[in-house]
């Protein structure tokens, strides 16, 4: 089944937004002295940084600083997309090259924030520069220091693109950045990134609209994010999506991250459901190798019981949960129908071996010798 990402990649106009005074040059200056054999890893950065810095302030301006100081935009391969590069990929590469986009910024900020304790997480959306709305993604962070939510945008605050080049020069206005402030040019896809008890729609983002409505129900996005983190990644997917959604579909971007959630999310739940239609199929035609061997070697009767019960567990599992699948993709359609055949046609054999095993369970050691006849293999694991 294909598997479709998105790509989050921008960064392309001069910063309007004006510099904050720097009252961290003490962090700065320490940052500057970490030795290279300290920066190959987001691990050894982070140690660096737990050895040199006691609150989280000051960590996570250490965070901020290195990130930004240390990768150069990557301007050449700013619309390259590839689609096959993991988060871990990515940091590396960028360790590496000491190149990236927003993207790869934003994944080295989080993973080192979140090796020193700071809770971090990379925020997804889309930008707004001079009343122009970019075309393209763009990544930025979001981190809770001192019991408040505020924004990180390590891209942004390492320099602009001027004339095509790029240009170094750290913005602290991007270093924790109120959200109430960063909303007017930094919108999140999923409104729960936002930090705000009256998110913004994506209309009034467009609009220039950011004055607080408390005409909107109150959105307590400390609980949601509690909530979204107890969640599976299958379901944080599906929550993200149905927000994405209802935040209102404005413009391709929207639509492609909306898109992939929901597509990310049938292929995970579909590739689970067949996982677990294989574990019962590979039980099962364990069970009727065993039964084949008239039972040999001798177990208990509540194992022998528990060898047919357990694949039978499985496969109604795997019934239910294709059964409650919901909405599916016309591309996935054909596999899910298959699919429903293959557990049906099973299940049908799997309570035939139910009913012997109960029968065998039932008689005398001696009348079970008399039982048994040849069974053959039913079912083949799905690829």
């Amino acid at each position: 089944m294909k598997k479709y990402i998105i790509l989050i990649t921008v960064f392309y106009s001069i910063i309007s937004a004006g510099q904050v005074k720097n009252k961290y040059e003490f962090v700065d200056n320490k940052i500057n002295t970490i030795p290279s054999s300290s920066t190959n890893s987001t691990e050894d950065i982070a140690n660096y940084i737990k050895l040199n810095f006691k609150t989280d302030d000051e960590k996570i301006r250490a965070v901020y600083y290195w990130t930004a100081s240390n990768i150069i935009y990557d301007v050449e391969n700013m619309f390259a997309v590839n689609f096959n590069e993991s988060s871990r990929d990515k940091i590396e590469r960028a360790l590496k090259t000491r190149k990236g986009v927003c993207i790869h910024y934003a994944e080295i900020f989080n993973e080192i924030a979140n090796k020193v304790g700071i809770e971090c997480f990379v925020i997804e959306g889309f930008t707004k520069q001079k009343g122009f709305t970019d075309y393209i993604s763009h990544a930025w962070c979001g981190a809770k220091i001192d019991g408040k939510w505020l924004i990180f945008d390590p891209t942004w605050g390492s320099g602009a693109i001027v004339g095509g080049k790029y240009i170094k020069k750290i913005n602290n206005y991007y270093f924790k950045t109120d959200p109430s402030k960063i909303i007017t040019s930094h919108m999140p896809f999923d409104y729960m990134w936002q930090f705000l008890n009256y998110p913004v729609t994506n209309q009034e983002f467009y609009n220039g609209n950011f004055a607080v409505n408390k005409s909107k129900e109150t959105f307590d996005f400390e609980v949601e994010i509690e909530k979204y983190k107890s969640l599976s990644y299958i379901d944080q997917l599906i929550s993200s999506a149905d927000r994405i959604e209802k935040n209102g579909v404005k413009n391709a971007m929207i639509f492609d991250r909306l898109s992939y959630k929901r597509s990310e999310a049938e292929r995970l739940k579909f590739n689970e459901i067949v996982n677990l239609y294989n574990d019962g199929i590979n039980e099962f035609n364990s069970f009727v190798t065993f039964r084949n061997n008239q039972f040999k070697p001798n177990v208990s009767d509540e194992e022998l019981k528990k060898m047919i019960d357990s694949p039978k567990t499985k496969l109604l599992k795997s019934k239910e949960l294709l059964d409650n699948l919901g909405t599916v993709s016309q591309n996935n359609q054909a596999n899910v129908n298959s699919l429903k055949t293959g557990v049906n046609n099973i299940l049908s054999q799997v309570e035939d071996q139910v009913l012997f095993v109960d029968k065998y369970l039932g008689k005398s050691k001696m009348m079970r010798k008399t039982m048994f006849n040849k069974v053959t293999f039913f079912g083949v694991p799905v690829n």
